[in-house]
């Protein structure tokens, strides 16, 4: 008989679930895209937990086979986007209504996370970066509707971090989505532009940040690339220019980081960080770590490794 823990994250854009035992070893990880009209940008908060309800029965269905001869001995639920006062998005409400019944069922433990926290735990697993749960280290969350640079620290089945850094206005998601979006590409965007940008052979625009600390602006650059496109016609060198726009981005943010707390190391997790071309600089520059593609978009398996740190934990505890 095996022992297991189930993750749940509904995202703005993703269902998923998965199983770790408590060990941390991964299981099973299955997710769904919700589904966004052509030619759109996003969905309503309606839309997606309408999304999520009916996702959440298909995803469990394709857990059955591993759930076979298993045990679940506790529930672990994004219920928020960030560790902040007024975090609220209506789409977490799927999951935590399935996670609460799953658990109240069963009477397991209910471990609540955020959305964020389980992207850094992802990616750590991803990157095999287990050091960095016993030492500070900076920590990039750059996806669809978030670009926030975090000085984090984990202890006991958690993550604190304190927002040093980010975007003042659009984050590196939007300015990838709505880029690609206007040359035609489908949403979300960034794989599109990845193999577009691979394409390009042109000179790249050179690309300035205006930025204040550890704060960047983007909002002026994705008027740039669509200006670009509107001259060129040109996918390739637009996609190689937005992706451009990101690196340089995150590379401004990491100096300005080291700058003002120091050498450490740093972790770069969220669905735009899967994208392989706005990695190669930082690799050089830093003591970097990247998720796997599959762990850098939304994803339950860091929720699912959280739940299974704050079950030893509490396990431990009552010994």
């Amino acid at each position: 008989m095996k022992h297991c823990i189930l993750g749940i994250d509904t995202s703005n854009y993703t269902t998923s679930v998965a199983l770790v035992s408590p060990q941390g070893e991964v299981l099973a990880g299955c997710k769904r895209p919700l589904p966004v009209p052509d030619g759109s940008c996003g969905l309503r908060q309606s839309d997606a937990l309408f999304a999520h309800t009916k996702s959440l029965p298909l995803l469990f269905a394709d857990l059955g086979e591993y759930l076979t001869d298993a045990t679940l001995l506790a529930v672990g639920v994004s219920d928020k986007p960030r560790d902040r006062a007024g975090s609220y998005m209506p789409c977490f409400l799927a999951g935590v209504s399935a996670a609460a019944a799953a658990a109240a069922t069963a009477r397991l433990p209910l471990f609540h996370f955020s959305h964020q926290c389980g992207h850094l735990m992802a990616a750590i697993h991803s990157a095999r970066a287990e050091t960095l749960l016993h030492r500070p280290f900076g920590a990039f969350h750059i996806s669809g509707g978030t670009t926030e640079l975090l000085r984090a620290s984990y202890a006991d089945g958690h993550f604190a971090g304190e927002l040093v850094g980010g975007t003042l206005d659009i984050s590196a998601g939007q300015l990838l989505d709505r880029a690609g979006v206007y040359m035609g590409l489908p949403f979300p965007c960034g794989a599109a532009l990845e193999r577009a940008a691979a394409q390009n052979r042109d000179p790249v625009p050179a690309v300035s940040i205006s930025h204040r600390g550890c704060y960047v602006n983007l909002s002026g650059l994705e008027n740039k690339a669509k200006q670009l496109y509107d001259q060129t016609g040109h996918v390739p060198l637009v996609a190689a220019f937005v992706l451009a726009v990101v690196e340089r981005a995150l590379l401004v943010m990491s100096e300005a980081f080291t700058a003002a707390y120091g050498v450490m190391p740093l972790l770069f997790a969220g669905g735009v960080m899967g994208n392989r071309l706005i990695r190669g600089e930082l690799s050089r520059r830093y003591d970097a770590f990247f998720a796997e593609p599959d762990l850098s978009s939304d994803n339950a398996v860091g929720i699912a490794l959280l739940a299974a740190q704050r079950y030893q934990t509490e396990a431990e505890g009552h010994l």
